[in-house]
């Protein structure tokens, strides 16, 4: 099953300056494992140390955030968009 996993702007030098990145994976957490082990200098800004989600990335699947889903487990579908969405804070 193919995604397309969607990267802003600060995170594409991180990705080979990809603006989107082809995966594959049946779950949410699946893509985002088959995209660090695609892009291995993304995975720090995604991923923490236990392999569980940072806190501030937020994950969009066809424009739904996941967490109001079933979070990482959520199901994937052929053809879905995976939009990663970093918090930006500032003052």
């Amino acid at each position: 099953m193919s995604v397309r996993v969607r990267i802003p702007t600060p995170l594409r030098p991180y990705a080979g300056g990809r603006s989107e990145v082809p995966v594959s994976g049946g779950t949410v957490e699946a893509a985002i494992a088959a995209l660090a082990a695609e892009a291995p200098e993304l995975r720090p800004h995604l991923l923490a140390e236990d392999g569980s989600l940072r806190s501030f990335v937020n994950l969009y699947l066809n424009g739904e955030d996941v967490r109001s889903k079933a979070g990482l487990a959520t199901s994937l579908e052929d053809g879905d968009e995976l939009k990663v969405v970093p918090a930006i804070a500032g003052g």
